[in-house]
């Protein structure tokens, strides 16, 4: 029988790993406070963005035993409408996140907002008792990070940062593979995420009934710049640096988290990063194309090696996403 502890640890994607893994990389016991669950319990679930990636998250989440979905919120009505037809009529539903985390048989909520909400409402949560898993990127600017962090450190709640190549099976692979030597000293890493398609490039479906009276407008906006009812900025966001992270806080965290991953890193010692927009042109003002060059300098298990990352939305052949490690030995 999982624990909450499991639990929140395992539900970051589809293909979550049954193991607790602390930031040393060594697997943790369920000891100490966090018992084994009896047959009674449950974990309440609620959802804050009910999107595509909510809907996705939610689903993983239930796909583990003793999770209830108990509430959801968005601000398009009918998300909030397809939450009941999906996950039943009982469910509580409303516009206002902060109905939501008063609720006492909330445990646990899923942040999958656009990114200019994430620091708040996570902050909100975790200050409400709340366990959080926020979708990635964690904060829009950095410096909205140290904010989030202090909640963590000053609640008991768990927070995760949803990373879906973090928590997969094929990067826990392949960091038992790099672990054990047989790529010898490694030399470069090579990483890219293509996509030739509407939806890969974030083009997003518009409901035909997107207003002013199914949207909650002026909530979205937040604190970004006042302007008229934009249906394609609702739900195209992440095609807007007023509510996204473009190309960097979007797929680049998925190349670098899961290569991170295998090689205990915290990070590179220099980027040099270009890209523009090239062949997207309706409205969006963050590149549909985008290459970083990275310098990793001596860590403890590796030596010092370069990394390249591309991700294109213009490639003309169907896309794809590949991690190639390079070593002396392989």
């Amino acid at each position: 029988m999982s624990t909450r502890r499991k639990f929140l640890r395992q539900f970051p994607s589809l293909l979550a790993v049954p193991l607790l893994v602390s930031q040393e990389g060594k697997a943790e016991t369920l000891s100490g406070p966090f018992r084994r669950s009896s047959a009674n319990d449950q974990i309440n679930l609620a959802c804050i963005g009910m999107g595509i990636q909510g809907f996705n998250d939610v689903n993983a989440a239930l796909g583990n035993p003793g999770i209830k979905m108990v509430a959801a919120c968005d601000l398009y009505d009918g998300r909030l409408a397809r939450a009941r037809e999906v996950y039943g009529e009982d469910i509580f539903v409303t516009r206002d996140y902060r109905e939501i985390l008063s609720r006492k048989d909330v445990d646990a909520v899923i942040v999958g907002t656009s990114d200019h909400w994430h620091d708040t409402i996570t902050i909100a949560a975790l200050d409400a008792g709340k366990h959080v898993y926020c979708e990635k990127p964690l904060v829009q600017s950095l410096d909205e990070g140290h904010a989030v962090l202090e909640a963590e450190k000053r609640n008991p709640g768990i927070l995760i940062v949803g990373s879906q190549r973090v928590s997969s099976i094929l990067t826990e692979k392949a960091r038992e593979i790099y672990r054990s030597g047989e790529l010898g000293e490694l030399v470069m890493i090579e990483t890219f995420n293509d996509r030739f398609s509407a939806m890969g490039a974030w083009q997003y479906s518009i409901p035909r009934d997107a207003s002013p009276d199914t949207v909650d407008w002026d909530t979205f906006l937040k604190d970004t710049k006042k302007m008229p009812f934009d249906a394609t900025r609702f739900f195209r966001w992440r095609n807007y640096q007023d509510y996204g992270t473009g190309v960097a806080g979007d797929l680049f965290v998925h190349l670098f988290s899961g290569s991170h991953r295998v090689l205990d890193s915290m990070g590179p010692n220099r980027i040099f990063a270009t890209g523009g927009l090239r062949y997207w042109e309706d409205g969006r003002d963050v590149p549909d194309v985008f290459i970083a060059s990275c310098d990793y300098g001596k860590q403890a298990g590796h030596p010092a090696f370069n990394m390249q990352l591309r991700v294109n939305f213009v490639t003309g052949g169907g896309g794809g996403s590949m991690t190639r490690f390079v070593g002396t030995e392989g």
